[in-house]
């Protein structure tokens, strides 16, 4: 399986990771997205934005990413969301319901102790590889 694995350091038009990973690897034609923050390309972290815009902005960055390793939303077959408030389930549902439109992968939403940053989602999926 580990020849199997292929790292991609590919610009996928955001900053850089901040720690020893990638946007994203893919492997046995799958397509794993690393954990998603509210950063903004430029590398703006929005810690003091609202729920929204920080939930809209780590949707784009998974969309950039999903981009660059040549999937698109429909590819996803996984998401998981680390939420900081539970409270922001409703809001989030709403939001993501938007972005995905009639697709409904697996998804499971996971409330966690302040984020990095004090971020309030973080977003990481698997997706089927382009063929």
């Amino acid at each position: 399986m580990a020849g199997d694995l292929q790292e991609q350091e590919k610009d996928v038009g955001l900053t850089p990771p901040g720690g020893h990973y990638s946007h994203f690897t893919e492997a046995g034609g799958l397509v794993f997205v690393s954990g998603q923050l509210p950063i903004a390309p430029g590398g703006r972290k929005l810690a003091d934005a609202s729920f929204d815009e920080q939930a809209l902005q780590v949707m784009d960055n998974v969309e950039r990413t999903l981009r660059a390793a040549g999937c698109g939303l429909d590819s996803l077959v996984q998401v998981r969301i680390y939420l900081d408030d539970i409270d922001n389930w409703p809001r989030l549902n709403t939001l993501y319901a938007n972005w995905l439109g009639e697709h409904k992968p697996a998804r499971a939403i996971v409330p966690t102790p302040p984020l990095h940053y004090g971020f309030k989602i973080e977003i990481e999926a698997v997706a089927r590889a382009s063929s």
